[in-house]
This record gives structure tokens, sequence and C-alpha cells, in this order.
């Protein structure tokens, strides 16, 4: 759910603001408003600094888990001098690392011309003998070499497996025609760039002291990137308060949690010379938005929040979305193996999350949990472990002749996608009349009243008495039509209503069959992941040779390769796939409206 907000009117004297703002960034519970701030130049190097100190310090944790680092390195004094130290060294390592690429190209180049002294060639031209580098394709060498030998004096140095490296030896100013490749006397042969090499390779692992006195002092980086975060927002503030009274007076517009909000009374009542109006958000606010939600619901907040948060005042489908969308991830996962795997994965994240006192890791390994028990259940019911067909396992007695089968796995997706269209319907007409008024939501009614009759006479035994021609499914669909097509614009001619009324059936009919024909993908998905496992079996025994022991092995080589690469796409896919569902078709039917902006209260980091 959406966490209730207090916005608050603060108006205080010019000379208080910092002092004002230090305290509420204290507090940890009031986020300034600060809409319509358009960053300098200098605000922008600020804000790449932040991001700079941020990428250091996740790129120092890293080190310190490496064999380069050194727990004796020392720390810096500051974290302002060891974030500058870890950036010259990081620019310095960045520039000898494309010093070592560029050497090592030189010396594969210079391999085939074998060691020789460049000095003594320059003497030599000096004399009078210039000698020329040359390569051609090894036939073209063999085909030539008799009438080039007959013009030149040529020297072979290196026959490789393509290419022939040879030298002409001339006089200066001679003219050398051949069919070959010139190339510049080299400048150094392959021992001197070896020995460039090492000398660069040791010069980059000194940089490690660097980063290891960076790495003992992350602490004070992660200190130091929070002091210019507060900076930030203390610019931001400055140039988005209305200033009154000559400069004198400073305007500011603050929101707080309604729950909390009385600590944030507490400080405006004991702090000198602040005027404060505490009051409710009305619609043309942009009030910033907090999620507040059971543990469940809690774990799917991050699935909900790679579209965008709700819009304050609306209502949240956190808690209304996560059971679908665990329960698609089994649909297009459905096997029991990979299930299996996943939940493992899941449990060892969240006890990794505990052991370190990670929450977000915790979350995450506990939604993977979810997830993968989902996709375990679906595949043992749609009788696929691992590839293997559950309904050959005879010790399974009657259970394997109770498994979902293709024939109702199909119909079975389509329901479940009609169930969450007319759930997300029931959601925005609810939303409808809560915001705008009954009278608004009349027309969605009167489509839910449609459908869902019209469904209800499909499906329901005739013994019931609800058929499509009976006098109870007749009146409800009636009333269905009356609504939907004469109250969907309250108050204007029931004649245009009609109009719309048409209008809009014949889009939302096309919709509604569009929407409903996207969740045909659980049924395709599911089942492509459990025929590849079942394949990938198949190869595994059909392609491995009859010999002990290589058989083994060639057996669980492809099995692993084929069953890695298809848990891969089977995740990515159960994952992807019901993010669209529940983006789109969900979101739309539920009439979902975006927030603008999140509440980020003022902080100590």
């Amino acid at each position: 759910m959406i966490a209730k907000m207090s916005k608050y009117d603060l108006i205080l004297y010019a000379a208080q603001r910092d002092d004002f703002i230090d305290k509420l960034r204290g507090l940890g519970l009031v986020d300034i408003t600060t809409t319509g701030w358009e960053p300098s130049d200098e605000d922008r190097q600020l804000l790449l600094a932040i991001e700079q100190h941020a990428r250091a310090v996740e790129a120092l944790e890293r080190f310190r888990g490496s064999d380069r680092f050194s727990a004796d390195a020392g720390a810096f004094a500051s974290g302002e001098e060891a974030f500058e130290a870890y950036r010259a060294a990081t620019q310095r390592a960045a520039s000898i690392g494309t010093e070592i690429a560029r050497l090592q190209k030189t010396a594969a180049e210079l391999r085939p011309w074998g060691d020789f002294s460049p000095e003594a060639l320059r003497r030599l031209s000096e004399q009078g003998v210039v000698v020329r580098c040359f390569f051609t394709p090894r036939a073209t060498y063999e085909r030539e070499i008799g009438e080039w030998a007959a013009r030149h004096t040529i020297e072979p140095i290196h026959e490789g497996e393509t290419n022939v490296y040879f030298v002409v030896i001339t006089r200066p100013g001679e003219e050398v025609v051949l069919d070959a490749q010139e190339v510049k006397l080299p400048e150094m042969d392959s021992r001197q760039a070896e020995a460039e090499i090492a000398r660069a390779e040791r010069e980059l692992a000194e940089l490690d002291r660097e980063f290891s006195r960076a790495a003992l002092s992350v602490d004070a980086i992660r200190r130091h990137g929070g002091e210019l975060r507060r900076r930030l927002e203390s610019v931001r503030v400055e140039h988005t308060a209305r200033r009154e009274a000559d400069g004198t007076l400073v305007l500011l517009e603050g929101w707080a949690e309604e729950a909390t909000s009385g600590k944030v009374d507490a400080l405006l009542a004991e702090y000198p010379n602040v005027i404060y109006l505490k009051s409710t958000p009305t619609p043309e606010d942009d009030t910033p938005v907090k999620l507040r939600n059971r543990p469940f619901a809690h774990l799917f907040e991050v699935i909900g929040a790679m579209y965008a948060m709700p819009k304050y005042g609306t209502i949240d489908l956190t808690r209304f979305f996560a059971p679908f969308y665990m329960i698609f991830f089994g649909f297009c996962l459905a096997e029991g193996g990979y299930g299996l795997l996943i939940l493992l994965g899941g449990l060892y994240a969240t006890l990794l999350g505990r052991r370190r006192g990670s929450r977000l890791i915790k979350e995450i390994g506990q939604l993977t949990m979810l997830c993968g028990g989902s996709g375990m259940l679906f595949g043992l019911a749609s009788g696929s472990f691992f590839g293997l067909q559950m309904s050959e396992w005879t010790w399974l007695g009657g259970i394997r002749h109770h498994l979902l089968t293709p024939e109702i796995l199909f119909p079975l997706s389509i329901g479940m996608g009609a169930v969450q269209v007319l759930f997300a319907m029931v959601i925005n007409a609810y939303v409808t009349a809560r915001s705008f008024g009954f009278r608004y939501a009349l027309a969605l009614i009167g489509w839910i009243l449609v459908l869902v009759s019209s469904a209800a006479a499909g499906l329901l035994p005739e013994s019931v008495g609800f058929t499509f021609h009976s006098p109870a499914y007749l009146a409800v669909l009636g009333i269905g039509l009356v609504l939907m097509f004469f109250f969907n614009s309250p108050g204007k001619n029931p004649l245009v209503n009609l109009g719309l009324g048409l209008w809009n059936t014949y889009n939302n009919v096309s919709g509604l069959v569009g929407d409903l024909l996207s969740y045909i993908r659980l049924f395709a998905i599911g089942l492509s992941g459990g025929i590849l496992a079942m394949v990938f079996n198949q190869l595994a025994v059909g392609m491995s040779p009859d010999i002990p022991v290589v058989k083994q092995l060639v057996m669980l080589l492809i099995l692993l390769l084929g069953h890695g690469i298809n848990l891969f796409m089977c995740v990515l896919s159960s994952f992807v796939h019901p993010l669209r569902l529940t983006f789109v078709e969900f979101y739309k039917n539920a009439g979902f409206e975006a927030s603008t902006r999140i509440f980020d209260p003022l902080k100590n980091d």
C-alpha cells in the first residue's frame, strides 16, 4: 500500500536555512521539494564526483576480496585523499594497461623477425647496405623465390604456417618490386618489447599498494561521498527555495509520512523562528510516494519498481500482482528439477544475506525461493524433472495418471489470464469510484457484469440453470449493456454516450482478445523448457560412445552444458514474460498511473 503523507509549508529566516536542513537531515524523516532545479556546470561536476565515489567504493570492496589486496599497506588520512589517490592510480593503471596491450601487439609482430640489433642495422644503412623487411603467403614465396633471388639478395628469416618473413639486402635508392608486403624496419626486437612489457607489468603491480591503501580507507571514501551528497542537497534546496522579504525569508515545501509526522512536528515546534503549516496532500500536489507492504508483497516491490511507482492517491498494485507473478513464473518454468535448483539458490542467498546483515540480499533470496518453489511445483504437476518424464515412473502409482498435460495447460493459461484481466478491471472500477465517484465507474462495472456472466453461462453446468438462454443471464447481460452504452460518460447526452459506448466496445473487445492471447506465452514457454530438457537427455544418451568411462564423461558433459544453457534460458524467459504480462496487460486494465517522484528524505549517511 501507499504510505499516507503529510505536507509541510515552512517559513524561516534565510540565515537559518543551512542549520535547519542539518536538523532535518539528522531526523531523517522529511523530503524537501526541489523540483525545477537546473544544475550548473559546478553542480554537474558535483554529481559526477558523487557517482565516482559510489563506483570507487564498489570497486574497492571487490578489490579487498582479491589476492592483490595487502592488509598492511596503511590507510590514507582522509576520504578525500584516499579517493584522489584511487582515481590517480586508476587512471595510471588504465594508461599502463593500454601501453601493455600496444607492446603485446608489437611483440607479436616482432617475433617472426627473431633477435637482432636495430642499432647494427642502422650502422649498415649508413655504410650503404639497406635491409628491407617483407612477408608474403607461403605459396607465393615458394612460387616466386627463384625469380626474386635472381634479381635481389634475399634471406628468409621465419617460415610460419601461412606466411614467410624475409629480408632483401639492397643499395640506397634501389627499387625492389615483389609480390609481398613490405613492413617498416622494426625499431626494436621482440626481446626488447617483452622487456618493456615486463617493466610495465611491474609498474602496474606496484599500483596495487595504492589500491590496497584506498581499500583500507573505503569507509572514509564512503563518508566523503556522503558529504558531497549533503552538499548537493543543500545546493538544490538553496536554488529551489522561494525567497521573500528581499531574501530575508525562505519558503520551503516538505513531506513526511503521516505515521512519523509527530516527530517532525516536535522538531518544528522546538526550532526557533520557524512557521509551518501542516496539511493533507491534494491531487494537484506532486506528492512523493513510499510503499509499505506486508512481508510477502514487500518482496515484490523490486519487481514493480522496474516499471514505475504508483501515483500518490491511486492504489498500490504490488500486493495484487505478487501472487500472479509468482504463479506465472512457475507456469513459464514448469520444470521440477530447475525449480529445485532455483529454490536452493534462493535459500543460499537468504542465508548469505542474514550472515552479512544485508537486507537486500536476503529479500532477493526469499523472492527467488518463492519463484523457484512455484516453478518446482508446476514442474512436478506437469510431470517434468530435469527432462525426465514422471508419467513413466511406475513407483508413483496412480498419481502419474493425474499430471497436467498440454491439453490442460493450454486452456489453464488462458483461464489464468482471464482471471487476472477481470481482477484488474475490478480494481480499476474501485479506484475510479473512490477517486471520481461511483457513477464514473458504472461503465466498467457493466463490462465486468457482461464478461463474468458470459463466462459463468459458458462454464457452469446446465443443471445450475445459468445458461445463455436463462432469464437470469439475460437480465444481468441487459444491465451490463445498459451501463456500458449509456453510462460511460456521466452527464452527457444519451446519444453521445451510445456512440462512445459503441466505439469503446470495439476498442475494448479487440484489446481484451489481444490481452488474453498474450497469456498463451505461459503455456508455450513452460512446454518448450521441458521439451528441451528432455531433448538434452536424449542427446546425452545417443551421442555418447559405447566406451566405459568415456561414455559417462561425455554424457555428463552434454548434460551439464545442455541443461545449463536451458536453465539460463528458462529462468530468463520466466522472469521477463511475467513482467510483460504484469506491466502491459494487468497495469493497463487496472488503470495504473505512474508517480513522478519517490519519497527521498534528507538524512545523514
